[in-house]
């Protein structure tokens, strides 16, 4: 990197950025010429201190502010899922490790579906995330971890929120190894955030003789891992790289005003504080997230009801078949039973 020769004697540096009541201006005045003469330092240090400096004051301006919410108002409602549900991803199960303990949870023919849109009575959408964007100042951020558990050859919720530079904890409850494969993405495409082993818990069989009978759950070291999101990307999603049915999303929120809904499609956020905001309503399957605008009075409660539209046509390369290439006879005299969860496409 390197500087024109108008700014060879003097480089100056001015921020200036809004949040909430903050203002920060910031200025840097060197000598280049005097500095690099004494052998103090040379262009590149001092550009780079300046870029530094002007990050750090970046992001501590734009720093979200925990005050007390005195007055503040409520958002409810529900989200439904307009139109037939979409069929379910389908993984022959003898193409993959451990077919007879994750195959407890199967369709009977030795295949493993996952159901990305959980759908209730009446399209009751759950696992949506509700979110209200661009709220600098406002009620106590959650200071635990979001917890993920891989629990019977899933991940569990299948839905989450992270926060940029803030860890998520994941634990393997199964008598299987599993590995987190975690990636950050947008229509920038993905970029990996991190991959690890995830252990199991050693006090649990090494062996499974009768692995469709095996139902016992016993926590792993659980594995914190800090999530850097870059370049505006928002979407997280983790897979298990043993286990390809294994999978979990997340969206990254810089606030503590959001929720899940339930199996029900509700959904409920409270102390927020009063004005016009917008909220994006998100699911990893929907084609991006649905945008609305809420105005929020004092001490007041306000509704939305999202109907979203379901996706049409083939959305999975991964589908069941009847007659796969590789079938259960690759299994020999050992069998594929679904005593915990007979699926159905």
């Amino acid at each position: 990197m390197w500087l024109p020769r108008s700014f060879s004697n003097k480089a100056e540096v001015k921020v200036k950025a809004e949040g909430g009541h903050d203002f920060l201006n910031l200025s840097l005045n060197l000598n280049l010429r005097h500095a690099e003469g004494a052998g103090i330092v040379n262009r590149r240090t001092i550009v780079a201190v300046a870029s530094a400096l002007l990050l750090s004051c970046a992001e501590s301006a734009s720093a979200y502010e925990e005050i007390v919410v005195t007055n503040g108002g409520t958002l409810t409602g529900t989200v439904a899922l307009v139109g037939e549900v979409p069929k379910a991803k389908g993984y022959n199960l003898v193409t993959f490790p451990d077919p007879l303990y994750c195959g407890r949870i199967s369709d009977g023919r030795g295949w493993r579906l996952l159901q990305a849109f959980h759908v209730g009575a009446g399209g009751a959408f759950q696992d949506v995330v509700v979110a209200i964007e661009s709220i600098e100042r406002g009620k106590k951020v959650e200071s635990e971890a979001p917890r993920i558990e891989a629990i019977d050859c899933m991940f569990k919720p299948f839905t989450a929120v992270v926060q940029d530079k803030r860890p998520v904890e994941v634990v393997n409850m199964d008598p299987v190894m599993h590995d987190i494969q975690a990636y950050e993405t947008s229509n920038l495409g993905p970029r990996v955030l991190f991959n690890v082993p995830l252990p199991m818990n050693p006090l649990h069989p090494r062996e499974l003789g009768k692995a469709a009978q095996y139902h016992k759950h016993l926590a792993g070291e659980p594995m914190a891992q800090v999530v850097h999101m870059t370049k505006g990307r928002r979407v997280f999603v983790m897979q298990c790289g043993f286990h390809a049915y294994m999978e979990a999303w997340g969206l990254a929120v810089d606030n503590p005003y959001y929720a899940i809904t339930n199996k029900d499609g509700r959904f409920t956020i409270t102390d927020i504080p009063p004005g016009s905001y917008k909220v994006i309503v998100w699911h990893p399957q929907i084609g991006g997230a649905k945008e609305y605008q809420v105005t929020i009075g004092p001490k007041q409660a306000t509704r939305l009801e999202a109907k979203i539209e379901a996706p049409t046509g083939r959305l999975y390369a991964n589908e069941a078949m009847e007659n796969p290439r590789f079938g259960l006879g690759i299994l020999g005299d050992a069998k594929i039973v679904p005593t915990l969860e007979r699926q159905r496409y």
